[in-house]
């Protein structure tokens, strides 16, 4: 196996510039270049390889002949998971949503889009829409399109060279105009465009929009806040995205058996060393470094966008049982809260285990995660509780008396359950993932 250097797919779009050929050496005839895919194993444009016995040859015919080069992460995929490209957009984008797997899979026979974005240049006043401004209803989405005022309701966002933007899918967007964007995103292309700025293509008509699936997609309930991840950008069940910063002495990396390396040059320029061979690299040069093929180290001035894939993302629901709300949230292996809801407490337990586990159920299917994906539940409630039981044995909040609140919720939901005291989870979440992480000893002081 080799290290591979690969030439792009060239995109001819009308919002395109000419910056990818100026400053990434992007060869291409026409007077437009939107978008190159970097990676690509996708059918509307494949990547090809420019070195070694496979000279010639798209990255699919390799991948075919040579499956270990994927990585046993990879084998849970029933096609190459993921797809990079720059995108330069001398004008704006359209508004657009993409849709998670269930739907795609259902209505375009393709996987949905989830994906994330890596600012290399913008021009100074430079933005781009990412979510809404506050939470908004499907009304007043559909009403906002109808009037033209849907920009009135976008979060904007002023942009700067290195902000990171992750775009999970039912997330409304549009890179606005002067951006130069790396995209590393799901092995897709289902876009549904909201609005488009009333432009025409080159047949002299205006662009289809597809209004209906966006407004049956779009998770309305987003506001665009977090970004700027910083070195290691983002980590979902289909990619794992950092930076890698090589100034003079030499990196060591490993590609072991679990996946393979994609390597983006988004800057500079060095060499990699492996197997007693190098490769030279510059700025826009896109690598495919096989899984197995083990150590390998790179030099020069040079800074990189690395992709993996993960493993198989797993996920926890996490219940807070309050005297007048029930909240209950998914979160992800990496401590990402992936949807969460509140529910008004009724009285008696019984009840409440109905809320429960009618709520598990219906949350994980809007969310789109299988059942066997989720881990277990844990659940925090006021009182008295027998952590090896699970059973509650004395709630004054609630006014429960030796309820078999584990033992109930795992024969209704066939899921494993853990019970605590919701002062002590409070405490134990704040040291997994809150400020007392960076600290060994912490003490939580619960005000009433």
């Amino acid at each position: 196996m080799e290290i591979l250097k690969l030439n792009c797919a060239c995109k001819e779009y009308l919002w395109g510039g000419n910056k990818l050929k100026k400053n990434f050496h992007k060869k291409f005839d026409g007077e437009i270049l939107a978008e190159t895919w970097e990676l690509s194993c996708h059918k509307d444009g494949y990547s090809t390889i420019q070195n070694g016995a496979y000279k010639g040859k798209t990255l699919l015919e390799y991948i075919t002949e040579n499956k270990q080069s994927l990585g046993k992460n990879c084998e849970r995929f029933e096609e190459f998971p993921i797809l990079i490209k720059f995108i330069d957009s001398r004008e704006p984008l359209s508004v657009q949503v993409h849709p998670d797997n269930q739907y795609a899979l259902k209505r375009e026979g393709q996987y949905g889009k989830t994906e994330m974005w890596y600012v290399l240049d913008c021009d100074k006043d430079s933005y781009l829409y990412y979510g809404f401004q506050k939470p908004v209803t499907k009304e007043e989405f559909k009403k906002a399109v109808e009037q033209g005022t849907l920009e009135q309701i976008l979060n904007k966002i002023k942009v700067k060279k290195g902000d990171v933007f992750f775009i999970e899918s039912k997330t409304i967007h549009a890179i606005g105009k002067g951006i130069t964007i790396a995209e590393i995103q799901q092995n897709s292309n289902v876009t549904y465009r909201v609005y488009d700025y009333n432009r025409v293509g080159a047949d002299g008509k205006k662009r289809e929009l597809h209004i209906d699936k966006a407004l049956e997609v779009t998770n309305t309930n987003f506001i665009g806040k977090k970004y700027r991840f910083g070195s290691h950008m983002v980590s979902c069940d289909v990619f794992d995205v950092g930076v890698i910063s090589v100034i003079g002495e030499k990196i060591l990396l490993n590609a072991d058996d679990s996946s393979f390396h994609s390597l983006i040059v988004t800057d500079g320029k060095g060499k990699i060393f492996y197997n007693e061979k190098e490769l030279e690299i510059q700025k826009g040069d896109s690598i495919f470094v096989s899984a197995g093929i083990g150590e390998y180290t790179i030099s020069g001035t040079v800074t990189i966008i690395k992709t993996m894939i993960p493993e198989k993302m797993t996920y926890t629901v996490g219940v807070d049982i309050g005297g007048t709300t029930i909240k209950i949230g998914i979160v992800d292996k990496n401590n990402n809260i992936v949807l969460k809801k509140e529910y008004p407490t009724e009285s008696g337990w019984k009840n409440v285990v109905t809320i429960i586990t009618n709520a598990v159920e219906s949350m994980l299917q809007e969310a789109g995660i299988p059942k066997q994906n989720c881990n277990s539940i844990g659940i925090g409630c006021p009182g008295t509780v027998d952590v090896q039981s699970g059973d509650v044995i004395y709630s004054n909040n609630l006014k429960w008396s030796h309820v078999t609140l584990k033992q109930e919720i795992e024969q209704k939901t066939n899921m494993k359950v853990y019970v605590e005291n919701d002062a002590n989870c409070a405490a134990l979440g704040e040291v997994k993932a809150g400020f007392s992480e960076q600290y060994k000893n912490a003490v939580l002081n619960w005000h009433w």
